[in-house]
């Protein structure tokens, strides 16, 4: 069985807590627990509390403590994306950061966040590109001009799900979807 195909987030021995360690560039911008929902070996499903400290307020959403993220990393792909519930289990909507692919190992799971973010609101109303300003200042295009361009694609691929199915395609199980 290749390490592609296994499953650790269902057998008995693997960790059910872990770290997600944030990274930008090159230092630990956040590391919080997590509780591991899924690991079919491509992706990873976790989910954990706000790790923030107190209220961050970006104007079309509010992060605050009592919301509930459930975040999906890849092991393949440029991004991350983190469904967000306030307290209640309302739904406020997704978060999606572009990285480098999620890196994971014993115990915990490291992202690089490289910059660009996208936002889809609950009711669908609303996707913002955000960040592109900060993605250009980091000179990535020039210092790793094919991770830039991962980057870019990565970007413009989730808003596509975002604007066509809100992500519901890319956030099913892989065993629960129908081909």
């Amino acid at each position: 069985m290749s390490a592609s195909s296994a499953d650790p987030g269902s057998r008995r021995d693997a960790p059910r807590v872990l770290d997600v360690v944030l990274v930008k560039a090159g230092r630990t911008k956040i590391r919080y627990r997590a509780e591991l929902l899924h690991d079919d070996g491509t992706r990873l499903t976790v989910r954990a509390a706000w790790a923030g400290a107190g209220v961050r307020d970006f104007g079309f959403v509010r992060f605050e403590p009592g919301d509930v993220f459930t975040e999906y990393y890849w092991r393949d792909r440029w991004y991350s994306v983190k469904e967000v519930r306030d307290g209640e289990g309302v739904l406020k909507g997704w978060y999606c950061d572009i990285a480098r692919p999620a890196v994971v190992t014993a115990g915990e799971v490291v992202c690089e966040d490289l910059d660009l973010d996208l936002w889809r609101s609950a009711d669908g109303r609303t996707v913002l590109r955000l960040d592109e300003d900060e993605f250009a200042e980091s000179g990535l295009e020039n210092t790793d001009p094919p991770a830039a361009s991962a980057a870019r694609a990565a970007l413009d691929e989730l808003e596509r799900a975002a604007l066509e199915d809100g992500f519901e395609t890319l956030l099913i199980p892989p065993a629960d979807a129908t081909h």
